[in-house]
């Protein structure tokens, strides 16, 4: 079964009042922009995506000891957020996730109070992740930042631990069971086609393509080797990572290098020990590798 559109917010010009249409009817919300009316527009979506019957006469209005409303406690999940996730003192991806997870939930619910946002509410703005376009994990991964921004207003005692249960019961979307997409799975890109590429690229470029077939490291991980950083005393050469993506996490991270591996180190090792290996930024090499994808695509066709 096809889940209901979520309505849309408008402005009734001729009255000033708010307006959404629910299966061809009018339901008018209260003064266009109010708290009142977007609070009502809010508890109407959640009946037109669980496919609850809507009455247009009934209306609740604002309760102005509600207290904490979702806007606020998203703007100061942000605030939180802007400090927490930041890595060599630049914001990290994160950022743009949440933003992306919580802007719905500021056009739906913002001026719903916290502990009235239950889970009706929630997969109404995952219905709003769907008609986006997004896929089914990303869907998936957008209610859990919304939980975690309510798991964090529950450490701070901003919303009731009760608010987050009721949350935690929304089932994740399952895979054919849901209006949302799914991505082909990913896979190992094929040995003819790197070949294509590596024939296409610079030798430095080439030779990081293959490092990290053979060793599994992340290109930034390869664009920060410095010769200090490798251990050369035993058969297989290592180089510890400090920096890399799970360190938060306070996970180790180490490289290891066979004997072709150390072929293609060894043209690029220094006397400095502080001297980066490769003379070349992650974005140019990004660059160099994502510009020949189109020339590898036409000598394969």
């Amino acid at each position: 079964m096809k889940t209901p559109k979520v309505p849309t917010y408008g402005l009734h010009k001729p009255t000033g009042q708010a307006r959404c249409y629910i299966h061809g009817k009018s339901h008018y919300l209260g003064k266009y922009g109010s708290e009142e009316s977007r609070i009502r527009y809010g508890e109407l979506v959640a009946k037109v995506v669980s496919g609850q019957q809507v009455d247009p006469f009934v209306t609740k209005s604002a309760d102005p000891e509600s207290g904490l409303t979702v806007n606020e406690l998203v703007l100061a999940f942000r605030r939180h957020a802007a400090q927490h996730y930041v890595k060599n003192g630049k914001p990290t991806s994160e950022i743009h996730c949440l933003k992306a997870a919580t802007d719905p939930l500021f056009e739906v619910y913002g001026f719903t109070a916290v502990d009235e946002f239950g889970p009706l509410m929630l997969k109404a703005v995952r219905q709003k992740f769907v008609e986006q376009g997004w896929v089914r994990e990303s869907c998936n991964k957008g209610v859990n930042r919304i939980r975690l921004v309510f798991k964090w207003g529950v450490e701070n005692e901003m919303v009731h631990p009760t608010t987050l249960q009721k949350l935690q019961a929304v089932a994740a979307l399952l895979k054919g069971r849901t209006e949302a997409h799914d991505n082909a799975p990913r896979a190992a890109v094929d040995d003819s086609r790197i070949e294509t590429v590596k024939n296409l690229v610079r030798s430095l470029v080439k030779d990081l393509i293959e490092l990290q077939r053979l060793c599994g490291a992340r290109s930034g991980e390869l664009l920060k080797l410095t010769t200090g950083m490798i251990d050369r005393t035993g058969d297989v050469w290592k180089a510890d990572i400090n920096d890399h993506k799970t360190v938060h996490h306070d996970q180790s991270r180490t490289l290891h290098f066979g004997p072709q591996a150390q072929l293609i180190l060894a043209k690029y090792l220094s006397a400095d020990p502080d001297a980066k290996l490769f003379g070349i930024t992650r974005t140019a090499f990004y660059r160099a590798d994502s510009r020949f994808v189109g020339i590898r695509e036409q000598v394969l066709a």
